[in-house]
């Protein structure tokens, strides 16, 4: 069966008179996996029940292969399934539970064994039928109520913040071991999650949520790589995009001139052009100011201060400050102490031209939908002058 695309259009939906979603368009591409991102409380859930026609909305479209759909169309809901932060198991047998709606569906017997087994070993629990659903680990249940879920064979699947009740650990180890499940299956997959981590593991495309309202959608590179506005480059642990003008290019690397300070990229963008500029603290290392930077394909290479030291879970993201530019990078605990990293001690951060996104301002400069001018996926060797 292939997979559907999805798209959302004037969605309202209000309770009691407080407005929760309020989403112009949002389009989920046939075979991709949109994860949604936003803070608790940002209408996340109530878009992804009107999308799984469980919920109807207050005004507004949901399209399925560009025909309107209602919770009143069954055959639409029959094409979905979904697995939530709870997985809601029953008393019985791994099995019986994977088996449910396959039951309920009247497929014959011996075809829900044979699903059933080949569900559990998609979801990394080959020969699990016969165990007590009531003795599974948080991680296990979930794997089990994906499988439940994919054994439906549907065209869509909706994910409910499936792993925020986990540990740390587990949820980092299953996120990935989703990704690689989706990359593997034709089915059109919309993720909720409030964790960037997540989303950026699991998902093609992300769409981030504030107050009901979508503020931003495009490929998870781009999303992550150069935040659309100063708040989501906030939620997303990030620096406020960069702004510059291209001062010149030269084989495909485009030297920006960001308030007097020279960043490469690698970009389409030509001489004269204003952009934005982000870079994902994930690409940025941090180098003490006194030491010799060793040889690497990192073009930039900025010295500065340490403007501010920020815990972030198993992490710290620390701010550089270069004259006025100002970049994130995460550091673990064990370089903060190394580099001794506080506010004001100098230090040089080196990121390749590779990772530096760069957006047009006249293009990208209203919330939404963008599109960036980098060239992602070409490394490009530097000349010997690195310096930057």
């Amino acid at each position: 069966m292939k997979p559907a695309s999805i798209a959302i259009q004037g969605i309202r939906k209000s309770f009691r008179g407080k407005r929760v979603v309020d989403v112009d368009r949002l389009e989920i591409r046939p075979g991709r996996t949109m994860a949604l991102l936003g803070p608790s409380g940002s209408g996340k859930s109530t878009l992804l029940s009107i999308v799984g026609l469980l919920e109807k909305p207050d005004v507004g479209q949901v399209l399925l292969d560009g025909v309107a759909v209602t919770p009143h169309d069954i055959e639409a809901r029959m094409s979905m399934a979904a697995a939530f932060q709870r997985p809601y198991l029953f008393k019985g047998t791994v099995s019986d539970n994977v088996a449910y709606g396959l039951r309920l569906r009247r497929v014959p017997s011996g075809r829900v064994a044979v699903l059933v087994s080949e569900g559990l070993e998609r979801v990394g629990l080959p020969g699990w039928e016969t165990r007590s659903a009531l003795t599974l680990s948080g991680g296990e249940a979930q794997r089990v109520a994906l499988a439940r879920a994919m054994v439906l064979e549907p065209r869509v699947l909706l994910l409910d913040e499936p792993l925020a009740s986990l540990d740390p650990l587990m949820k980092w180890r299953l996120a990935r071991d989703f990704a690689s499940i989706f990359r593997e299956s034709p089915i059109t997959i919309f993720y909720v999650t409030h964790d960037q981590d997540e989303a950026l593991t699991v998902a093609d495309d992300v769409a981030v949520m504030r107050d009901g309202s979508i503020v931003a959608q495009g490929c998870a590179d781009d999303i992550f790589g150069l935040p659309a506005d100063d708040w989501t480059a906030e939620f997303l642990g990030m620096e406020p995009p960069l702004q510059g003008i291209v001062r010149e290019t030269e084989g495909g690397v485009a030297a920006i001139d960001c308030g007097g300070v020279t960043v490469y990229a690698v970009s389409r963008a030509q001489q004269g052009t204003e952009v934005l500029v982000g870079v994902r603290p994930e690409d940025v290392t941090i180098y003490a100011g006194t030491q010799e930077l060793p040889p690497s394909s990192a073009r930039n290479r900025l010295a500065g201060t340490v403007a501010e030291i920020e815990h972030a879970g198993s992490t710290f993201r620390v701010t550089l400050a270069a004259g006025t530019l100002r970049i994130a990078a995460r550091v673990s605990r064990a370089s903060v102490a190394e580099l001794a990293l506080v506010p004001g001690v100098a230090v040089t951060a080196a990121f390749k031209a590779t990772a530096v996104r760069v957006r047009a301002i006249e293009t990208g400069d209203t919330p939404g939908e963008y599109t960036c001018m980098s060239a992602p996926g070409t490394d490009i060797t530097p000349p010997v002058d690195l310096q930057g």
